[in-house]
């Protein structure tokens, strides 16, 4: 099967895609970031600790992918951990994971009233929080009707 390009698209100017692959790239390379962050808050929240294989397990990741991801945290300056006692976060890291929250329960809101399944808008908010625009997200919350 061959994908034939619209007849009316045309590229964009090199710079311009550039710039929109560029995004792309950070965006991916920060949700890991992101996603550890948000977790650790979570498990400290919920059960006053934060273990790597707790970290892994609902990652689904392995255990080494899980220090691994900890230690880019750690150089980072957003978690520390300290031996028999888990990962915590940093006041840098706290503020990045309620940043991520937020964003994460705006994504997940505006799939919400776009009719989207619940469970469908969890998981996919899971990808759009990472790559969505300031821009993008203040007009989600113009949408919904929220003061910022």
């Amino acid at each position: 099967m061959t994908i034939e390009p619209h007849p009316a698209a045309e590229l964009p100017a090199e710079r311009t895609q550039a710039r929109r692959f560029d995004k792309a790239r950070h965006a991916q390379s920060a949700a890991l970031v992101e996603d550890y962050a948000e977790l650790i808050a979570d498990l400290l929240a919920s059960g006053g600790e934060a273990r790597p294989t707790d970290i892994a397990r609902r990652l689904g990741v392995s255990h080494a992918t899980a220090i691994k991801a900890i230690a880019r945290l750690k150089r980072e300056g957003l978690a520390t951990a300290k031996p028999y006692r888990g990962v915590f976060l940093t006041a840098a890291g706290e503020r990045l994971a309620e940043r991520v929250r937020l964003r994460h329960r705006l994504v997940v809101d505006i799939l919400l009233a776009l009719g989207v399944p619940a469970e469908a808008a969890e998981q996919d908010a899971e990808g759009i929080e990472h790559h969505v625009s300031d821009v993008a997200l203040a007009a989600f919350e113009r949408f919904l009707d929220r003061p910022r």
